[in-house]
This record gives C-alpha cells, sequence and structure tokens, in this order.
C-alpha cells in the first residue's frame, strides 16, 4: 500500500450530504477484483450523461478541479453497501484525502486499508474547506498526517484527530498483509518450533 505523510494538492467541494457507495461506484463496475481501472467509473451517474458524454456541470469534469486529489465533502459520506470498490475508485481516479463532517463506519475503514485519509472536521470548519476548494486550482490544501494538520491556501490551520494504530498504517503504506508480514520472523520460529513438536501434522 503506498505510504501517506503529507499531501498538497488541489481541493474538490462536493457539498452533497449522504453520498453512498452506489454513487461513488455504481453497481456496473462491480463486476472486477481488480483495483485498476475503477477511476472512470467514479461518480459515474453523475459525470457522465446518458450518451457517455461528460456532464459539463459535475465538479470533477470541470478543468479547476480534473486533476484534484482530496474531496470535501458533506456529512455521512460513503454511506450505503460496504463495497470495497468504493476506495478502489478514489485511489484510481486520484483522491487520496477525504474531508467530511462524519463518514460511514465501513467505508472509513476501508479508505484507511486502502491508502486514502478521510479526516473528520467540525461544519464550520468544513464550510471554510468547502469555500478554499470552491477557488479551484489556484487554491490548493495540504494535509500533514504526521503532525495532524490541514492548511488552506490563505496559511490557516485545522487540527484532525486520527486513530494511532491507523495513523501508523498509513504512515507506514501498511494494510492488513503489510501488519502480518512485519511479524514474518516471528511466523517463521512459531512454525518451525510447531514442526519440531509435532511432526506428525
Amino acid at each position: 500500500m503506498q505510504k501517506f505523510d503529507r499531501l498538497t494538492g488541489v481541493a474538490a467541494p462536493l457539498p452533497v450530504v449522504n453520498i453512498d457507495t452506489d454513487m461513488i461506484i455504481p453497481k456496473d463496475y462491480l463486476k472486477t477484483i481488480k483495483r485498476t481501472g475503477l477511476g472512470k467509473g467514479l461518480f459515474a451517474e453523475a459525470r457522465y450523461n446518458e450518451d457517455g458524454s461528460e456532464n459539463p456541470d459535475f465538479v470533477l469534469n470541470k478543468p479547476a478541479w480534473r486533476n484534484a486529489s482530496i474531496l470535501i465533502a458533506g456529512d455521512n459520506f460513503g454511506c450505503g453497501s460496504s463495497r470495497e470498490h468504493a476506495p478502489w475508485a478514489l485511489l484510481d481516479f486520484g483522491i487520496r484525502c477525504v474531508i467530511s463532517t462524519s463518514f460511514a463506519d465501513i467505508f472509513y475503514n476501508n479508505c484507511f486499508k486502502n491508502g486514502i485519509l478521510p479526516i473528520v472536521v467540525s461544519q464550520d470548519d468544513l464550510d471554510k474547506l468547502m469555500d478554499d476548494a470552491r477557488r479551484g486550482a489556484n487554491a490548493t490544501v495540504s494535509i500533514d498526517l504526521e503532525a495532524q494538520e490541514i492548511r488552506g491556501p490563505d496559511g490557516g490551520v485545522i487540527k484532525f484527530d486520527v486513530d494511532a494504530f491507523k495513523k501508523h498504517c498509513l504512515l507506514n503504506g501498511l494494510d492488513d498483509i503489510g501488519l502480518t508480514l512485519e511479524k514474518a520472523a516471528s511466523i517463521d520460529t512459531y512454525e518451525t518450533q510447531a514442526a519440531e513438536n509435532r511432526p506428525w501434522l
């Protein structure tokens, strides 16, 4: 998993509440278990018209936010089904951080397991960040996970909380497999001793 320590990039404003996982990645794109290639399906029903052409009114199709790496979203982001394709699609598009006032629990945890930092802030702070994001590509936002700080384009700082274990995993690029491999030496020792003590197995 790609490490996350600092990120500076364009933030796209998406002031919609209750964005569910079906809106993030519609069911038509769930026929694969590959984590790549799903970016084209991100917010597909809002990004594309019925004929497949881009909807020019959707934020990620506008020139200022086409290369956004941060998403500023409304309350209860990621609700709905537990599909892991939702964080995969965000990551494949290039979104590494989502900021909201709240997240659905399963989506929130899936983000950390896929190298995305979900940040919970107050409504007042979200409103400030939304205003910053609306300024487009000329107003970048910086995220410092180690310091747990968000810096706006005008130098304002917003502190955020994050679980220490989840922070450790992101900073070191550790998903569930990576965490297991950290214990490889202990696992090898156990397996060797088990084979010696129970050779009939």
